[in-house]
């Protein structure tokens, strides 16, 4: 399907370059395309795009006709080896999984699709389609199927094993005054052991499905109280940036949660920045823009997920055997981690009907949650 729709661009696109632009049943074919679509002629300069693709590049038109690519991008990123390729041939040629960054634009994720227009020598027709938000749902159904798991689990444990856990530890107590001092240290250990189980069913408990609360949340609050709690504890030696959009609307949340996720996250953040021999440093981040559409939980709603809150770190980053299950439960890299962080924070953003997705290299680890906005903002 999606290969069809592109022919179909390419076609349509291919016959509007050799017309005028006054042809207005061809500029309206265009603007109502949900794809990025630009002709660049032979040295690279803008000569049409159509609005998705200005909204893709986040220039108008008009502004575009005033640069060429290499004015957004460097000449090492890897679009241009495909549009010398596309250049040499005669036929479509595409790539996946670009990333398009350069002073003005960061696009990771990206699929092109480029055509030569052989009527008019070294014009190339791209089509760029954003594959992240697809890979962004794929790995919101696993998070939370992985959480569900959790909860089944969690429901068994605390049902199965905390009554005979509790008749362990009242036994081993009851030893414990009775036995010679040589066989106490046992049986102290054997209380110690119980309670640390315990304390893991309790912290798996958490993962129950319960329904929470949402109100209009002041991201912001949230944020600068997240900051105090770490700057006055665990992340002393960190220093803070913060990058906000004062015009955000209200969250729809549960603050309490939210506080809990990004001090998760702010934690997390401080400590792969600590005792790396780097000058650690933790960006907040809050930004609107426009986002996906999901179902929320027990609700036949459907929510605009526009407000982005981001979590970056100048740490070794996350290491990539790691990556691809990173939210899901017991996946850790912390030596005495129990892998249970991360996964309460997807759970605790899908239930509030949004996304979690990360990005990590060397030098910069980004989390950022995409989260519904308050329909009515004037209830703060």
């Amino acid at each position: 399907m999606k290969g069809a729709m592109t022919r179909g661009v390419f076609s349509v696109v291919g016959r509007a370059a050799g017309m005028r632009a006054a042809d207005a049943e061809i500029g309206l074919l265009m603007s109502a395309l949900p794809v990025a679509v630009v002709l660049l002629d032979a040295r690279n300069r803008f000569r049409y795009v159509n609005p998705a693709g200005e909204q893709f590049l986040g220039l108008s038109a008009a502004q575009l006709a005033q640069h060429r690519l290499d004015d957004l991008l460097p000449p090492d990123n890897p679009i241009f080896p495909l549009l010398a390729k596309i250049r040499r041939g005669e036929a479509t040629v595409a790539d996946y999984d670009l990333t398009l960054e350069g002073p003005r634009l960061r696009k990771p994720g990206i699929t092109v699709q480029g055509t030569p227009l052989p009527e008019e020598p070294g014009s190339v027709l791209l089509v760029l389609q954003d594959a992240s938000t697809a890979r962004a749902l794929d790995r919101q159904l696993t998070f939370r199927g992985a959480a569900r798991s959790v909860s089944g689990m969690a429901a068994i444990l605390a049902h199965e094993v905390k009554n005979p856990l509790s008749g362990i530890r009242g036994a081993a107590q009851l030893l414990e005054a009775s036995v010679a001092e040589a066989d106490r240290e046992l049986t102290v250990l054997i209380r110690d052991e119980a309670d640390r189980i315990r304390a893991l069913v309790d912290r798996m408990e958490v993962f129950g499905e319960k329904p929470i609360e949402r109100g209009p949340v002041n991201i912001h609050r949230v944020l600068e109280h997240v900051r105090r709690l770490a700057q006055t504890g665990f992340a002393a030696h960190v220093r803070f940036h913060e990058v906000y959009d004062p015009s955000l609307p209200a969250v729809l949340g549960n603050r309490d949660q939210l506080v809990q996720v990004l001090l998760n996250l702010v934690k997390n953040a401080a400590e792969a920045v600590t005792g790396k021999g780097i000058a650690g440093e933790i960006t907040l981040l809050t930004a609107y823009q426009e986002g996906v559409r999901l179902a929320v939980p027990g609700s036949a709603d459907r929510m605009h997920l526009p407000l982005v809150v981001a979590v970056r770190d100048n740490g070794p980053g996350i290491p990539e055997d790691i990556r691809p299950h990173l939210f899901e439960p017991f996946i850790t890299s912390k030596p005495s981690g129990s892998g249970l962080g991360l996964a309460l924070v997807a759970k605790t953003i899908g239930d509030h009907g949004g996304l979690i997705e990360v990005e990590s290299r060397p030098g910069r680890t980004e989390f950022r949650l995409h989260l519904p906005m308050l329909a009515d903002a004037s209830e703060l």
